[in-house]
């Protein structure tokens, strides 16, 4: 009885502490973010007393590592938008919010998330995890530490993945919010004020072969 409840504590413990994508590929495997299809897409949002922002750009490059076997603890990555980049669809507003009054790209030409810490990952079907993810958010010259949940989707080369890349494919999707006073950034744009919060949305796909 002793040694049937050790072994369940064992393999309960396992599966606690490993996070395993169940697919072909074995080992480590280094996913890069390149494509130049307009398909991979980050976006921000905020609200103002007169109309709502949105921001988007698909200009975003970045690798993500891990070793399929235990993702939680090997997992690595980084992501990297210039803010040249950024559109609302305004041309005032875009050169407003690039110029120095608020985010600086002259100055501070990237904003960047690079990955520190997994504090849990759990797969939730064969190919498809959830990451709880620390990381330095960097953003007109200064770095904060934010928490964020990701999903990544893993899938295998096929006749399907090859019209959008080569290789296997990893798909990262994420939502998190920044404060614009922890950035030295003001909540005026254009003369108008928006929120002190603003939502950020990534929705990226990589290969293991580009």
């Amino acid at each position: 009885m002793k040694s049937i409840l050790g072994t369940m504590f064992v393999l309960l413990f396992a599966a606690t502490t490993l996070a395993q994508f169940k697919v072909i590929a074995t080992g480590e495997q280094i996913f890069k973010f390149t494509e130049d299809r307009g398909r991979n897409q980050a976006t921000f949002f905020s609200t103002a007393p007169l109309e709502s922002i949105s921001g988007l750009t698909s200009d975003i490059t970045g690798t993500v590592s891990f070793n399929v076997a235990d993702v939680k603890n090997s997992l690595k990555g980084e992501f990297r938008i210039p803010v040249a980049s950024l559109k609302t669809g305004i041309d005032t507003r875009d050169e407003h919010l690039q110029g120095e009054g608020w985010l600086n790209a002259s100055n501070y030409p990237d904003i960047v998330f690079t990955i520190k810490e997994v504090k849990s990952a759990n797969l939730f079907e064969d190919n498809k995890m959830t990451v709880k993810a620390v990381g330095d958010f960097t953003m007109h010259g200064v770095t904060k530490e934010i928490e964020t949940e990701v999903t990544m989707t893993y899938l295998d080369e096929s006749e399907a993945t090859k019209t959008r890349l080569p290789g296997d494919l990893l798909g990262v999707y994420s939502k998190f919010n920044i404060r614009l006073s922890d950035f030295n950034v003001k909540n005026e744009l254009l003369g108008s004020k928006v929120a002190e919060v603003i939502e950020i949305t990534l929705s990226i796909v990589g290969s293991n072969k580009i």
